[in-house]
């Protein structure tokens, strides 16, 4: 079919034409057989739905609604360069992040709850002493290790009085047992924390060692709980995966 253009915008890609038979058509860049067609020329097309393709100029013939139909398509020519449009949206299109290690993959997937934190120490965690600690996973950490604790403590000293297993000295045994037993397993991924904790404030994890001072630990311990993370990657690895802190 022929008829003519009626608009084509060369920086976005796309154009109208009025066919022969008085419907209008769209068009894009990539339909054109030449590079490029203006206002008013008259060229050849094959209608799709109102879709043109293989658009072709026809210098100096009118449109002709009598005319057969448009040509077989020529042989496949070389793509020509794309509109200053259509490159620049290629262009700025962001490239993709790709991360290495352990981070790979896990980014969005890792917990970042107290309760997440808790609970990848005690099985991920339990004896890395590699990487970095934010605070949160910290004090995520005391929070419900000290829960914990004080629920065993607390069933332990309540089969101790229901059952008046209490030795001879008065000390309630199941509650100690409970507690202590509690604290042995814990002990070691607590130090690895402590130690990831310290990486992630620029320090080496050597220092944990100070939290064990007696009358003085507890407070070493506080202060290198409040400590910020440190901008950035250190010589322990990048910084850990949430929010700064």
């Amino acid at each position: 079919m022929r008829g003519e253009v009626l608009h084509y915008d060369e920086e976005q890609g796309f154009g109208f034409i009025t066919g022969a038979d008085g419907n209008g058509y769209s068009f894009r860049y990539e339909d054109l057989r030449r590079d490029m067609v203006a206002k008013g020329a008259r060229v050849e097309f094959q209608p799709n739905g109102d879709r043109a393709s293989n658009i072709l100029p026809v210098d100096g013939q009118p449109a002709d609604p009598a005319s057969g139909p448009a040509p077989a398509p020529m042989a496949a020519r070389p793509m020509a360069p794309r509109p200053a449009a259509m490159r620049a949206s290629a262009d700025s299109a962001p490239a993709a992040t790709t991360h290495f290690g352990r981070d790979a993959g896990n980014v969005a997937t890792e917990p970042t709850g107290l309760w997440g934190y808790f609970w990848r120490a005690l099985r991920e965690d339990y004896l890395n002493f590699s990487g970095r600690a934010r605070r949160k996973e910290f004090w995520g950490f005391c929070l419900f290790w000290t829960i914990g604790f004080i629920v065993l403590a607390v069933a332990g000293l309540v089969v101790d009085l229901g059952v008046s297993d209490l030795a001879s000295n008065g000390e309630p045994f199941v509650m100690l047992s409970l507690v202590v037993l509690f604290t042995v397993l814990t002990i070691l991924p607590w130090i690895a924390l402590l130690a990831r904790r310290l990486h992630d404030i620029g320090m080496t994890g050597w220092l944990a060692i100070l939290c064990f001072i007696p009358s003085l630990g507890w407070l070493v311990t506080v202060v290198f709980g409040l400590i910020p993370t440190q901008a950035g990657a250190n010589r322990w690895g990048p910084a850990p995966a949430g929010v700064d802190g």
